[in-house]
C-alpha cells in the first residue's frame, strides 16, 4: 500500500463515530467512480491515468468499479477487515467528497454485510 487514509478518514459524528474507513472499505467494492479528465495526471489532475479508464471526452472512470463485482482497482486489503487506498493522496473528487456514515456509505455497508459492525 502506497497511500493510506489520514485521521479523517473515518466518521465523526453520531452513531457512525464508531465507523472506520480502513477496516471497511465497502464503498471502494460497491460504486461506480466516474470523474472528470481533468483530475487525470497528464490533464494537469493527481488521478495516476493507468487506473481510469475513458467513458468519453469529458469522463473518465476508476478501474474496477464499471466490473462485477465491483472493486475499484486502488483499493488493497479484504473489505471488512483491513483495507487501503493505493493513491489515497491523489484520488478522485467522488472519492474525496464521500462521506464516512452517509446514506451512500450505509447501503455499501449493508451490500458487503458490515451493517451494525465498527469494521
Amino acid at each position: 500500500m502506497t497511500a493510506q487514509p489520514g485521521p479523517d478518514a473515518s466518521a465523526q459524528s453520531g452513531s457512525d463515530s464508531d465507523l472506520d474507513c480502513q477496516t471497511c472499505g465497502a464503498c471502494c467494492a460497491s460504486f461506480r467512480v466516474d470523474f472528470a479528465v481533468y483530475e487525470l495526471e497528464d490533464m494537469g489532475g493527481k488521478v495516476p491515468v493507468g487506473l481510469a479508464v475513458e467513458v468519453n471526452g469529458s469522463t473518465c472512470r476508476m478501474r474496477g468499479t464499471d466490473h462485477v463485482p465491483v472493486r475499484c482497482a486502488a483499493l488493497t486489503g479484504r473489505v471488512g477487515e483491513r483495507v487501503g487506498c493505493g493513491i489515497y493522496e491523489w484520488r478522485p473528487s467522488p472519492c474525496r467528497e464521500f462521506e464516512a456514515g452517509s446514506d451512500a456509505c450505509q447501503r455499501a455497508r449493508q451490500k458487503h454485510g458490515l451493517v451494525g459492525h465498527s469494521g
